[in-house]
């Protein structure tokens, strides 16, 4: 059974036509940021690089473990917020995210549906806990950047603001103008649909396998695609 299957497909095409914002996720949605640079192994070098500093006991087993380098660097702010040993680590791990652009892999039809929607009248921005810099770096190598700019709210220093909080969905209603009924987010984990439900905007779960759709669907999300060609498909319907 596909992600499309378990969707109602009058709840589906409401969801797509009436948006007038569309608020993308990053890493998923629009690529596979990690697709030729591991995000395990920046998870591990991080760990590797606390650990050279003595810093061995600052996180616990499960955090050492986890293979994702966001719980190591959200892990580390929870323990000395707003320090220079965050701003280090944060830095560290924007530049493994650029080197990761080059070997990025775009989702399939991620591109025509940015340029479609766009064309369509839509408004798109950038909701991510990427580094914004690594966004433009990426979007700027795909012809996508205009499309985009200058709606690009990514990570801060304030790394307690990282989704599940909403505060990169918010910044961009407001820079919009936009109230959130009339937006869309499009992600592809449960922190994506936390952060939309807790700023009021309608959700789209992007499963690029049936884990992914798993966890998206036992977070409580109701409607979930495999594959981007199906929202591709009723954009251009809509236009029909």
């Amino acid at each position: 059974m596909t992600a499309e299957t378990e969707n109602d497909p009058h709840q589906l095409r409401e969801l797509i036509t009436r948006a007038r914002i569309v608020l993308w996720d990053f890493d998923g949605p629009i690529c596979g940021l990690f697709a030729g640079h591991s995000a395990e192994r920046v998870a591990a070098d991080l760990v590797e690089w606390l650990e050279s500093r003595g810093l061995h006991g600052l996180l616990t087993e499960a955090e050492r473990e986890s293979l994702d380098p966001h719980v190591v660097l959200r892990a580390v702010d929870r323990r000395h917020p707003g320090s220079d040993l965050v701003a280090e680590l944060e830095e560290r791990l924007t530049q493994e995210e650029l080197r990761a652009t080059s070997s990025a892999m775009p989702t399939a039809y991620a591109d025509p549906l940015i340029r479609t929607w766009t064309a369509l009248g839509s408004r798109p921005a950038i909701t991510t806990n990427n580094s914004p810099r690594v966004v433009r770096s990426y979007l700027g190598t795909r012809g996508l950047l205009s499309c985009f700019h200058p709606h690009i709210y990514g990570r801060t220093q304030d790394l307690h603001q990282l989704k599940p909080d909403p505060h990169c969905l918010n910044r961009a209603l407001s820079a919009l103008g936009a109230a959130p009924s009339s937006a869309l987010m499009i992600g592809d984990t449960p922190s994506d649909l936390h952060a939309a439900n807790s700023a009021g905007v309608p959700f789209l779960g992007y499963a690029r396998n049936a884990r992914k759709e798993k966890l998206l669907r036992q977070a409580g999300a109701t409607a979930v695609v495999d594959s981007l060609q199906t929202v591709l498909t009723l954009v251009r319907a809509a236009d029909s």
